[in-house]
């Protein structure tokens, strides 16, 4: 029996199997839904993965043809030959004349050792690779735009406490002011409740800085220049919640369900067949050869002959042809071919590890996610109750202060306890989400949106086109991604 995550059974969290196509939605946020959606259609780093697939079906295509005869060509030429009067060779013979050639030819290397079998073995699972690949960067996208969103909001919440705690201070500042010019109180409590303002004020600017910045890396997220996104992002508001249950699906699941793990394993396969196709080489290769034509020369003095080279060319006497099989066998390569053999073969293992190793990651990240986010979220509860108390214990001391039961330290200590306590409650009410997004891209949630969309966009495809006669590649690509399943076997 396939055991559970570890972290998961100790936190409580359910593992059953979990349909994970747009987790970012249980966040229940519109407005990061439609980021989201922006972002894998206008983000560059999703088109160049879209592009790699394309080029990786292209390749495939290149080694199918590999299997049929390798080489067609129609051929043609026409020589003029004007020898010396003066040389040796010119004894007998016409000393010039032309040459009309034309015909064609075929060469077919037949695939007796499955060479060219294996390296469209080679080229599929590279194509499977490059679309697992477009997998991951549509779960790494997807991951940096809610992470990015994130990141924003909780700038946002962060420069709406300091200036709750900048208004608290403010009243305080003014409350010790006025006592300060009437003689209750000393300069040093007006002194220091005008340092902490100007230390609290001066958060704002720094806060504001990081704040446009996200926004800035988020714009390029989205595939835009650096600039305003008001009208995107809206209104601040709340750092999202996330959901009160997350089900994560079993270990052995993650193997079919993350991207990068696929990847590996595509790679893998690909060098398998790489090995293969190098080991052909120890083995003669046969080939069929053949050429059909027409040849015909002529004096070039045609008032001597009544006839032209040209002329004599579509005559049936002038039909010339060639047929026969051929082999290569390179016996004696100095170990070139087995030490070619060895370097795939050790570049094989390296896959297999690698692989492995990816798998083992992919685990790993699991559990610190589920852990992250456990630990976070029992914060989150102590943290809160934090912030209820420092809030009423900065309210007491004021009121202290003013009826003279306590000096003016007690609420600078205070005051100083409630914007540190509401600080860390905001930056661990970021930190649940964060492992909640953490958590959906260790499992390598979102990719499935695949299955729904183009693989390229339409200003991508038009450049394209206009360029080159891609025929129906495009379209053909398009619906074989769409089609192709998780840990689907190579063709």
């Amino acid at each position: 029996m396939m055991p559970e995550w570890y972290q998961a059974e100790r936190a409580g969290y359910e593992t059953t199997a979990e349909e994970q196509l747009r987790w970012w939605r249980k966040l229940n946020d519109p407005v990061l839904d439609q980021l989201v959606a922006l972002a894998h259609k206008q983000n560059n780093s999703l088109k160049i993965a879209g592009l790699r697939v394309l080029e990786s079906r292209a390749q495939l295509g290149i080694a199918v043809g590999n299997r049929y005869p390798q080489s067609q060509a129609v051929v043609g030429d026409a020589t003029a030959v004007q020898a010396s009067k003066n040389a040796a060779n010119t004894a007998a013979g016409d000393l010039g004349f032309t040459q009309f050639n034309v015909g064609i030819g075929a060469s077919w290397e037949i695939d007796f050792w499955g060479k060219f079998r294996r390296g469209v073995e080679a080229a599929d699972a590279a194509y499977l690779a490059s679309i697992a690949g477009y997998d991951q960067v549509m779960v790494l996208v997807t991951a940096q735009v809610c992470g990015t969103y994130l990141a924003i909001r909780t700038l946002e919440e962060q420069l709406r406490i300091t200036g709750e705690n900048i208004a608290i201070q403010q009243r305080s500042y003014d409350i010790v002011a006025v006592q300060f010019e009437n003689g209750s109180t000393s300069e040093l409590d007006v002194l220091q409740a005008r340092t902490q303002l100007l230390s609290t004020k001066s958060s704002i600017p720094q806060l504001q800085t990081e704040l446009f910045q996200a926004q800035h890396a988020m714009s390029t997220l989205l595939g835009l220049a650096p600039a305003d996104i008001s009208d995107l992002l809206g209104a601040a508001t709340s750092i999202p919640k996330i959901p009160q249950e997350t089900a994560l699906g079993l270990p052995a699941d993650l193997l079919r369900q993350r991207p990068d793990v696929r990847q590996a394993e595509y790679l893998a396969m690909a060098q398998n067949a790489s090995v293969g196709l190098a080991e052909a080489n120890l083995y003669p290769s046969f080939s069929l050869n053949g050429s059909l034509g027409l040849a015909a020369a002529g004096n070039t003095d045609t008032t001597r002959t009544g006839k032209s080279g040209f002329g004599q060319l579509f005559d049936t006497d002038s039909v010339t042809y060639a047929v026969g099989p051929s082999f290569v066998w390179p016996f004696l390569n100095y170990g070139r071919i087995k030490n070619s053999v060895r370097v795939q073969d050790a570049r094989l293992q390296q896959a297999l590890i690698a692989y492995q190793e990816t798998a083992l990651q992919a685990a790993r990240e699991v559990e610190d996610a589920v852990a992250a986010l456990d630990g976070a979220k029992q914060q989150d509860t102590l943290l809160r109750e934090t912030v209820v108390t420092a809030l009423r214990s900065a309210d007491v001391a004021l009121l202290r202060f003013n009826e003279g039961f306590a000096d003016y330290q007690r609420v600078l200590s205070a005051q100083q306890a409630l914007f540190a306590q509401q600080s860390r409650y905001v930056t661990n009410k970021s930190k649940v989400v964060s492992s909640y997004i953490s958590l959906y891209l260790a499992l390598g949630g979102g990719w499935q949106v695949r299955y729904e969309s183009d693989l390229l966009d339409a200003e991508t495809r038009e450049a394209l086109t206009e360029r080159t006669n891609w025929g129906d590649l495009i379209e053909t690509t398009e619906s074989e991604t769409r089609a192709i399943n998780p840990g689907q076997e190579p063709r």
